[in-house]
């Protein structure tokens, strides 16, 4: 097998395309009112991963995004994302050892995506209908959404359910590649239904269950000898719990998220951020996260020799390990309409904090940062 001219990163964009997409989409599902004034807003992301002694990818990501009201009853939400990926990233595996680095493959490319969503706002609730976008030189997704909130009389107690078909298409251009020119799909329907309750006026709790099935094809194309099954079904729990301390104006925001799926993947995922407003607009925001999971039932530690038949990976995205992420946001009202935001996250992935032990060790330590610019003006 010659050596690949590119590696293409469909999770990253993926996790970076619903990070872009997910806040406007919440907001307007979850809000108890039609919005009186429209919101345009600008982001940047920068995101850099690393291995000991190898810089691997870096991505630079623009978000444009707005919502407007009408009516009284109605908004419109909208944004635009253009991001570039370039670096290099391990061909099938890491080790610790430089001498028994795997090949690096070169990375350069470019995404675009896009997302609508309408909201319809009643007395009790809210009813938001989405669809999404997103293309590189070799993958389609296209996304659709439908979510509902109906809130109790006192508005104590807010009842969710949504729903998503999203529809992806990879066409392979790895010249080396077995399956070269092959056009490959995958179709995923997710549900998910919650409650959130409103405990005191310090207290708010959330309770999300959601459920995830997709069909198709779940290979990584630029891995080296990557079987997966073509079926995966997920199953989450999200609870959350707000609290507001009177004194020093500051809230606290704890949560946790498992998941499971029938790769044999189990994660657990535990978040803490503390809001504390400082007067004259300014606001800061300390955040921590660890998760762990275990691997899936067909990873493999080592990529050297010949693939048994049947179901085999080594990527390491697949392998058990624990992961922390430090992060800090700093928010400040620049004017009476104008919000500026700087945030900063570390992400140090290691195989030996994995809970239930199990994690492979000859994988090297993993570290990615996250530096990320917001602008946003009240219309």
């Amino acid at each position: 097998m010659k050596s690949l001219q590119t590696k293409k990163t469909h999770a990253l964009g993926a996790a970076l395309f619903a990070a872009a997409m997910a806040l406007p989409f919440s907001n307007a599902a979850f809000a108890e009112a039609a919005p009186e004034r429209g919101i345009v807003a600008f982001k940047y992301l920068n995101y850099e991963d690393s291995q000991p002694g190898e810089d691997r990818m870096g991505v630079n990501a623009y978000t444009v995004s707005a919502m407007v009201p009408i009516a009284g009853k109605w908004s419109i939400s909208t944004s635009y994302t253009y991001d570039s990926v370039t670096g290099a990233s391990p061909l099938y595996h890491s080790f610790i050892e430089p001498d028994m680095l795997s090949g690096a493959s070169p990375i350069r490319e470019q995404r675009y995506a896009g997302d609508l969503s309408v909201t319809r706002y009643f007395s009790k609730g809210s009813v938001t209908a989405g669809s999404s976008y997103s293309e590189e030189n070799d993958y389609i997704s296209r996304g659709y959404s439908l979510q509902g909130s109906l809130s109790t009389e006192d508005k104590n107690t807010t009842f969710t359910l949504g729903g998503s078909y999203t529809t992806d298409t990879i066409d392979a251009n790895k010249e080396d590649w077995e399956d070269a020119g092959r056009t490959e799909d995958k179709r995923t329907v997710s549900g998910t239904i919650g409650v959130t309750q409103i405990l005191t006026k310090q207290d708010i709790v959330q309770v999300n269950l959601g459920y995830s099935k997709g069909r198709g094809y779940f290979n990584d194309p630029y891995k080296f000898a990557d079987f997966r099954p073509d079926r995966r079904e997920s199953k989450t729990v999200m609870t959350r719990w707000n609290h507001h301390f009177d004194g020093p104006d500051g809230t606290s925001r704890l949560s946790y998220r498992f998941y499971t799926d029938t790769f044999g993947i189990r994660a657990h995922t535990f978040g803490l951020e503390y809001v504390q407003q400082l007067g004259n607009g300014l606001t800061v925001i300390p955040s921590a996260r660890f998760s762990s999971q275990t691997a899936a039932d067909f990873y493999r530690p080592t990529p050297f020799g010949f693939p048994p038949p049947g179901l085999f990976s080594v990527d390491q995205r697949l392998s058990a390990f624990g992961a922390l992420t430090l992060g800090i946001k700093v928010e400040k009202r620049i004017a009476k309409d104008w919000l500026v935001d700087l945030k900063y996250e570390n992400y140090e992935q290691r195989a030996g904090w994995c809970m239930t032990g199990g994690g492979d060790h000859g994988l090297a330590p993993f570290s990615a940062t996250f530096i990320q610019f917001g602008l946003s003006r009240e219309i």
